[in-house]
């Protein structure tokens, strides 16, 4: 049987806490300081000049052109699938092993999800269980769209997720979806700092989306991102999540339906506030790594390391059990000795909204969701 005590001993000895929860936020930089500059300016919601510089400060350490923010991570999402021409009654190819947000913006879409496997080396999309997908159910019509031959619905997009922060294998799957005419829409809602073969997670495809929710490596209190390289995506992004409001000095004219999802400038100056810290935080969080993998292996466990070419934010550090059995008594044992612990989120085709969404074999995403959990990987040690 797993060395529970051992375990917990030893992070609540790495954390110098009694109570270690999974992942909480630090402040410890200008928070404050900036954040008190948007009340005194009254500046606070989605008009203000800490909304514009933490997006320029995100597009330059990503690397995207273009970045534009919003309220969170599934507000991002969903603009991003309807700007990659998602919707009513089409498809969106993504992974079974990701938070339900990723599925939600799907089919706030109107479109299915469709579940290919994941890779147990990153724990995010397979580019093999892909290829299977397309090679075998993927036909053209005869305006050269990607058909699933078993539904008859047009696939509008791809959806790979970083899990964790870990990089997925994201050149082979885009050059996969290129070839059937499939926009690339990477969820890196975990992945800040993290990239791929030196190239940031999120700029692969055509747009991508970052997250700052309370549990990120940084935190906007609830945020997100979009990034692109089309300036014309990029303007209508900032169109569509600003209520679709024709500028102008005091009318007020709309051109289309627009949702209200653009990041207020309170949240904004937090984010500007933590993004200082970014590079210290990935610091700690990858000595964390490192301390847990050469703890884990003198007890015979396996931890999850980052994937090969890729710089990983190791936003939470998983570990390998042996069994269902083993891994939902080593959760009882460590949250209950006040260790927060967790597994990974329940497979999204097991939930009853998506219990009915086409798939493939995912025998990888079962063996990981009966195996793996996640343990504290804060940088509040």
């Amino acid at each position: 049987m797993i060395k529970c005590k051992k375990i917990i001993t030893f992070i609540k000895e790495l954390y110098k806490k009694d109570v270690v929860g999974l992942h909480e936020p630090v402040f410890v930089g200008h928070e404050k300081k900036y954040v008190l500059d948007t009340i005194e300016s009254t500046f606070v919601s989605s008009v203000g000049e800490y909304v514009n510089e933490f997006e320029r400060k995100i597009a330059e350490y990503t690397g995207a052109k273009y970045a534009i923010a919003t309220v969170n991570g599934i507000s991002a999402l969903h603009i991003a699938l309807l700007l990659s021409g998602v919707g009513e009654n089409s498809e969106v190819i993504t992974q079974p092993i990701t938070f339900v947000a990723t599925c939600n913006a799907i089919r706030y879409c109107g479109a299915e999800p469709v579940f290919v496997d994941v890779d147990l080396d990153t724990l995010g999309m397979s580019s093999e269980s892909l290829e299977y997908f397309l090679k075998k159910f993927v036909e053209f019509d005869k305006n050269g769209n990607p058909i699933n031959k078993e539904t008859k619905r047009k696939i509008t997009a791809c959806v790979p997720m970083h899990t964790f922060g870990h990089p997925v294998k994201i050149d082979q799957i885009v050059e996969l979806c290129k070839k059937y005419n499939i926009p690339v829409v990477e969820d890196a809602a975990e992945s800040l700092g993290s990239f791929y073969k030196s190239k940031h997670t999120g700029t692969f495809g055509k747009l991508g989306i970052l997250s700052f929710n309370g549990n990120k490596i940084i935190t906007t209190g609830g945020g997100g991102m979009i990034l692109t390289n089309d300036e014309d995506l990029a303007k209508s992004a900032k169109h569509l999540t600003t209520t679709a409001k024709v500028p102008h000095p005091y009318e007020y004219f709309h051109d289309e339906v627009g949702y209200n999802y653009r990041m207020p400038n309170l949240n904004a100056a937090l984010g500007l506030a933590q993004m200082e810290k970014l590079e210290m935080f990935i610091n700690i969080k990858r000595k964390i790594a490192h301390e847990y993998k050469n703890f884990f292996e003198n007890l015979g466990i396996q931890s999850f390391t980052e994937p090969e070419y890729s710089r990983s934010n190791y936003w939470l550090n998983a570990i390998f059990l042996k069994s269902k059995t083993e891994r939902d008594k080593f959760l009882e044992i460590t949250n209950k000795n006040k260790v927060q612990t967790r597994p990974v989120w329940t497979l999204m085709y097991k939930l009853p909204m998506y219990e009915n969404c086409f798939k493939i074999d995912t025998t990888n995403a079962e063996y990981i969701e009966e195996r793996v959990v996640n343990i504290p990987s804060g940088v509040n040690v």
